[in-house]
């Protein structure tokens, strides 16, 4: 198969679709990849160290998507490829539909197989393309969530850990799942006092056997969720429905209970953000104020950090690639049947029912 690795445009996104020692797997099975010029550079990967390992490099986007089979990149493609999209190319990346719908009706229109990263589903509803990125998120909303209080970024004024004498600033976390538990780790081992919420028992119970003594665990309802909000400094907002639009958990009404200068982080922001007047941003312009309340809503979070990330994403997709390159897409997900939740959009189908049911469009099951 030819596979094509382009640069992502989107801002400030600095992780590429593969490693240098990805291609070297793909090479070894004698496929033929493609590699946009200087794609690796901001990742750490220079354009030398992909022809050493066989890739060959082309110089522009264009070049890429003409002579692909496959697209393998990290984020959702963004308005300048969409033209570039051959009928029938398999795009696999991180697509999260639910929450753009031009993205969705775009990738109809182009005829592509869309294989998103973000609704591969083990039977144990584990999300293993997702669970490396969520691990990066997690961590960094809470280092990014300790930076914007600091007062010159526009929050209270506070650190996160205190200082002896001084109380340590209080952490609320929505979400208990990866997102959730790495934030908590992170908050934790600042030194904050921490809550975090979940509607699961079950998983509150395992978060408060394995996390430190300083974290919390709380019942999530509106009710309790609006109690912390007025003695909290900052709040993660980490909640997934696999592949559909994310819940508000807290109002436009609701920021009023909280002092300015609070911060409020949206790790939920790739799926429609889980606080209602979140709209996503970038790592260049990360936050804006709302009635006195900062809100950080970047929605590639991870490609600040590429070269971690893209070590961490290529471990976790690699086999998927390969299988999908040795196999072809349908003989891949007919044996794979966790893959095969990956596909949402398939050859101007939307084959994904949680994307079909948002934007009211015919869902069709995906044959293959």
């Amino acid at each position: 198969m030819i596979i094509g690795v382009p640069k992502e445009i989107k801002n400030n996104e600095n992780r590429v679709g593969m490693t240098p020692s990805g291609v070297a797997e793909l090479v070894k099975k004698g496929h033929t990849v493609y590699i946009q010029h200087l794609t690796g550079n901001n990742s750490g990967f220079s354009d030398e160290a992909y022809t050493a390992v066989g890739a060959q490099i082309l110089p522009t986007i264009e070049d890429i998507y003409a002579r692909a089979e496959m697209i393998v990149k990290v984020k959702e493609p963004i308005a300048p490829e969409y033209p570039l999209i051959c009928k029938g190319q398999l795009l696999f990346t991180y697509f999260h539909f639910a929450s753009d719908r031009v993205l969705t009706e775009a990738m109809i229109a182009a005829g592509a197989v869309c294989l998103a990263y973000e609704t591969v589903e083990k039977p144990d509803r584990s999300l293993p393309l997702l669970i490396p990125m969520s691990e990066v998120a997690g961590r960094m909303s809470t280092q990014e969530g300790a930076r914007f209080l600091e007062k010159p970024q526009g929050g209270k004024g506070i650190l996160l850990g205190g200082v002896p004498g001084v109380k340590p600033a209080k952490v609320l976390i929505l979400g208990g799942g990866v997102v959730g538990t790495h934030a908590a780790l992170m908050a934790a081992g600042l030194g904050a006092e921490v809550t975090i919420t979940d509607i699961s028992i079950p998983r509150l119970r395992y978060l408060s056997e394995i996390l430190p003594k300083n974290v919390k665990t709380l019942y999530s309802s509106h009710h309790n969720i609006e109690s912390e909000l007025p003695v909290t400094d900052l709040v993660i907002g980490s909640v997934l429905i696999p592949g559909d639009k994310a819940p508000h958990l807290i109002t436009k009404e609701m920021l009023k209970l909280m002092q300015p200068g609070t911060v409020l982080v949206d790790v939920a922001i790739d799926q429609g953000g889980c606080f209602e007047t979140s709209h996503p941003t970038t790592h260049s312009d990360p936050t804006y104020v709302v009635d006195g309340i900062v809100h950080y809503a970047v929605a590639n979070i991870p490609g600040a950090v590429p070269y971690t990330s893209t070590l961490a994403l290529t471990n976790a997709t690699l086999p998927y690639t390969l299988a999908l390159a040795d196999k072809g897409w349908q003989n891949a997900c007919r044996e794979d049947a966790s893959l095969a939740l990956g596909l949402n959009v398939v050859e101007g189908k939307v084959t994904y029912k949680a994307v079909a049911d948002v934007f009211e469009l015919p869902y069709e099951p995906a044959v293959y």
